[in-house]
């Protein structure tokens, strides 16, 4: 049986590689995810220093998503977004960060914007603490619990 070009096979063939094409160019196209939460620019026009205090601002525009970003000194609202590919890591492609500070007394003294070109890598220490272990194998453990082991009193029979 001699199979044509125009025959159902091979049309079929084609659509099924066409498929497989679009395909394979879909799953190369970035994925975007967005992170976080600033508030808009006009809430934050409204915050004057030396009048807002932390209370005010949990009103007008709440508080920082994470309790992690908030401290005595200053709230930081942060938002960024990342570009993903499935063939290489993620990459932060924006970052958006709002530094507002506070005096003693929880008054606002300073508001701050900060972008992805004003971030620094920071460099994380790795402070690996010595558990006193020395490496033992498992064979090792088991051969000295041997002499560890007292067999008349595994078997009841105590003088």
């Amino acid at each position: 049986m001699v199979i044509g070009q125009n025959s159902p096979i091979w049309q079929r063939l084609r659509l099924g590689l066409a498929a497989l094409a679009v395909c394979g160019a879909a799953g190369c196209a970035a994925t975007f995810n967005n992170h976080g939460y600033i508030p808009p620019e006009e809430e934050l026009t409204a915050i004057v220093p030396g009048v807002d205090t932390r209370e005010s601002l949990e009103t007008s525009i709440g508080t920082p998503g994470a309790a992690g970003v908030m401290r005595d000194e200053a709230w930081f609202y942060t938002d960024y977004r990342v570009r993903n590919f499935i063939y290489r890591a993620p990459q932060i492609t924006e970052r958006n960060i709002i530094a507002v500070s506070f005096d003693d007394e929880g008054v606002v003294q300073n508001i701050e914007r900060f972008g992805l070109e004003d971030g620094q890598v920071v460099r994380l220490s790795r402070r690996v603490t010595d558990g006193g272990i020395e490496e033992v194998t498992l064979l090792r453990q088991i051969l000295q619990n041997f002499g560890r082991i007292d067999v008349a009193s595994i078997l009841g029979a105590d003088n």
